[in-house]
């Protein structure tokens, strides 16, 4: 299931068009506030989809019957780009598990390039909501190879895939490598240009570079 949040009217298009904004971009600071506040809205969304159980609340005054929550929650992301908007996720399902990828492109001396990943720190997945987590989803490949590393030996009840800016070729990669029927992916927009070295236009640039600087 693909939900495209940013199809529908709301403050979520005035960060993801910030992100966007070459001019606002030079803010760093507000660029990862922008994502971060992007991740509490798609927790919200997300909080929709899980199950209930009524507990019976004390309150000063008497009891109330409320619905909360009841599913075990990892949250997981792609270092480092993917930081803020799991920090806006961790604000809101903050009784959650935490887990971290590390990944990076591997050049080839013709261009090309491999993803490839050398850190990983997760609780155990098995029977619990995974909800993965990176800002721009372009070719699909490190998100899948993310996946695969988190979940060698356990299998989750359902996969959530939070991003805000994908490329459709980068939403069938998943379509064609995730479990058929687990996943949803949680999207801002989706856009129609993928470049030959996988960056998405028009996107926004190097989400990881525009939040932290750029690297070597």
């Amino acid at each position: 299931m693909i939900r495209i949040l940013g199809e529908q009217n709301s403050i979520l298009n005035k960060f993801i068009s910030e992100i966007r904004n070459i001019n606002v971009q030079n803010d760093r600071m507000r660029f990862r506030r922008n994502i971060e506040r992007i991740g509490e809205i798609f927790a919200y969304e997300i909080s929709k989809e899980l199950e209930y159980k009524t507990e019976e609340i004390t309150t000063p005054l008497g009891t109330v019957d409320m619905n909360i929550t009841q599913d075990n929650i990892v949250l997981a992301t792609v270092l480092r780009a993917g930081l803020p908007l799991h920090q806006g996720l961790l604000n809101y399902f903050d009784y959650a598990q935490n887990a971290f990828v590390g990944s990076f492109r591997k050049y080839h001396k013709d261009n090309s390039f491999e993803i490839k990943s050398g850190y990983i720190s997760s609780p155990n997945l098995e029977d619990k909501h995974l909800i993965l987590s990176d800002p721009m989803l372009a070719s699909g490949s490190s998100l899948v190879l993310a996946y695969k590393d988190l979940t060698k030996e356990e299998d989750p009840k359902h996969i959530h895939i939070a991003t805000i800016i994908a490329a459709k070729e980068g939403i069938e990669y998943l379509e064609e490598n995730l479990p058929k029927g687990k996943f949803t992916i949680w999207v801002g927009a989706i856009d129609k240009e993928l470049t030959a070295k996988s960056y998405i236009v028009p996107g926004l640039g190097d989400a990881g570079d525009l939040a932290y600087g750029s690297k070597k």
